[in-house]
């Protein structure tokens, strides 16, 4: 059984689900996630865009459906008794439906931490309880776990699965005349409602400054297009905005630099190179809650990594269209500052572990499920790394 309940969960599971198969061809696996999951074969039992919601104050308007959601897993987890239950990433739903998993013997491996280490750092210990073996993918996170006695593994990370073997990115020509800038406002309704208006908005503010500056915007599969085009309509102006559907690869390839929602996105940017201003806003009791429990100096993954400020991080209160555009077009006008920055973005690549996460992670539940109690994890990644 495998739970993911966001987009880059479900596109992360879909790999794991294919790397599984390529060993376990008969294995049989059933669940919560998205279309990326059940494009290999897994009986999704509910979709996971009922569940994505941003924020802490947000999840209240969702609560209806997380509770059925959580009766669905539990109802799964006493009939059907899997033999291994995979989380992904999703911490407040998913250690609950760990806690199910344990009372009735399941063994239980999650995939892709929660942040515990930034905030809520006391979730360790409840992970310590319900979780038989951690595969984290960002280099700081075993070190931490280790510290904390719980089973863990660096697997690395699954986008150099997908990036990994690419080259970097070529900056397409045309800075100085003709510049192109993505716009990618996150996969979730509340990062659309939020994000959205203020990158169209950055944007327009842009178009003063370059003459013949154009616009790529993102559009994820789970976003509401309505809503989305809404949102467009709403902020008409000069410079032409192109909606991109179906992934961001055609947009980090087609442009200069990329106005990024914080989160998985940024990485995939980083690991080609992409220069980016990050911007993130929630819900104004959200942020306060959020501010008064991180530990950490940056929210990006990008800067986190890094541990530096390398790119721009506009949040809450500064991620105004006004600030957006300022740091946009400062970078935009210093195109030996944008080659720098590829180069120091591309060194990112090399502390994410090399490929082949999919196939460790692989190794780890394939152990797990001939022997729940004390394998050899290791062992396990050094098999599948081959």
């Amino acid at each position: 059984m495998i739970v993911a309940g966001e987009a880059s969960g479900d596109l992360h599971g879909a790999h794991l689900v294919r790397a599984l198969r390529r060993e376990a061809p008969g294995l049989f696996v059933c669940g919560i996630g998205g279309d990326h999951l059940r494009m290999e074969g897994v009986r999704i039992l509910l979709d996971a865009s009922r569940l994505a919601v941003v924020g802490i104050t947000e999840v209240l308007a969702k609560l209806p459906v997380v509770w059925q959601a959580l009766g669905l897993a539990k109802k799964l987890l006493h009939s059907l008794r899997p033999d291994l239950l995979i989380l992904i990433d999703f911490p407040d739903f998913n250690l609950r439906v760990a806690r199910m998993a344990k009372k009735r013997g399941i063994p239980v491996l999650y995939y892709v931490s929660p942040q515990i280490w930034a905030w809520r750092r006391g979730r360790v210990q409840t992970i310590k309880q319900r979780v038989d073996h951690m595969a984290v993918i960002l280099p700081f996170e075993a070190g931490f776990y280790q510290a904390h006695g719980v089973p863990v593994t660096f697997v690395g990370h699954p986008l150099l699965d997908v990036w990994g073997g690419m080259p970097p990115l070529q900056p397409p020509a045309g800075l100085v005349v003709a510049p192109v800038v993505g716009l990618l406002p996150g996969s979730r309704e509340g990062e659309i409602q939020r994000l959205l208006p203020v990158m169209l908005q950055a944007a327009r503010r842009l178009e003063n400054q370059f003459k013949t500056i154009r616009f790529l915007v993102s559009v994820a599969p789970t976003v509401n297009r309505e809503q989305f085009g809404g949102i467009m309509q709403r902020y008409p102006g000069r410079a032409p905005i192109e909606v991109v559907a179906g992934g961001i690869e055609p947009i980090l390839r087609a442009c200069h630099l990329v106005l990024a929602a914080s989160g998985t996105v940024t990485l995939e940017a980083a690991i080609g190179g992409m220069p980016m201003v990050i911007v993130y806003k929630v819900s104004p009791l959200s942020y306060r809650i959020g501010k008064a429990l991180i530990r950490v100096k940056h929210i990006s993954l990008v800067n986190l990594i890094a541990g530096r400020e390398l790119v721009p991080e506009l949040i809450q209160g500064q991620a105004t269209p006004t600030n957006i555009a300022a740091a946009a077009a400062a970078m935009l006008a210093d195109p030996r500052q944008l080659a720098t920055l590829r180069t120091e973005l591309l060194k990112i690549r090399s502390l994410l572990g090399g490929r082949g996460a999919s196939a460790r992670v692989a190794a780890i539940a394939l152990a797990l499920l001939k022997s729940p109690e004390g394998f050899d994890a290791r062992a396990a990644g050094r098999e599948a790394t081959g």
